[in-house]
């Protein structure tokens, strides 16, 4: 992890500023071409730092209480309603972690409508779409695993459940996106 922290995570904060220097220099110069040329790496680098920021944050030390499912109460009700029992709801979550093709998250996320649960995906670095509240996010990217489990993602994917951080993902159930995105939300808007 400290590796795909220090190095993948900061390789999309450099790419991301570089990108915005180029765009608001697009901007000032009303370049329409340039600007759209730039659409691409600012999704994927903007991507990238935000759902990185969100994983880091739904990480805890597996010694830690907040670690335990228990921490989470009215969302642990939720899931249990929605999906029948936690253990119903981790198994199809594996399910789909494991069937993202190359690169990509899975997600668990709150309509913001209706309020449902849903469990999705998002190809590369792809944010989670308007309207979902992204409650918990796991990387599939090799870089997430590779160091430590290989290419054996299923050891991943069942070694994830020791260090999610089911406070932080309570917090942001029960919150709007200034919970949700933190610091980011600024950055969101502005995107």
């Amino acid at each position: 992890m400290n590796l795909h922290h220090s190095k993948h995570h900061a390789a999309y904060v450099v790419n991301l500023n570089a990108t915005l220097t180029s765009v608001s220099s697009s901007l000032t110069s009303s370049n329409l071409l340039s600007q759209l040329h730039l659409q691409t790496a600012l999704n994927f680098n903007a991507g990238g730092h935000i759902n990185h920021t969100l994983f880091w944050e739904n990480l805890s030390p597996a010694s830690s209480p907040s670690s335990s499912p228990s921490s989470a109460p009215t969302l642990l009700s939720h899931i249990n309603t929605h999906y029948g029992s936690f253990s119903t709801f981790q198994s199809v979550f594996n399910t789909i972690l494991l069937s993202i093709k190359g690169s990509g998250w899975g997600w668990l996320v709150q309509d913001a409508s209706s309020g449902e649960l849903d469990i999705i995906t998002s190809k590369d670095q792809d944010v989670v779409p308007a309207g979902k509240k992204p409650l918990l996010g796991v990387d599939m990217w090799e870089h997430a695993y590779y160091l430590q489990y290989f290419n054996d993602k299923k050891s991943y994917v069942e070694g994830i459940w020791k260090i999610v951080n089911w406070e932080v993902v309570e917090r942001r159930f029960k919150g709007g996106d200034e919970v949700i995105f933190g610091e980011l939300v600024g950055l969101k808007a502005g995107l």
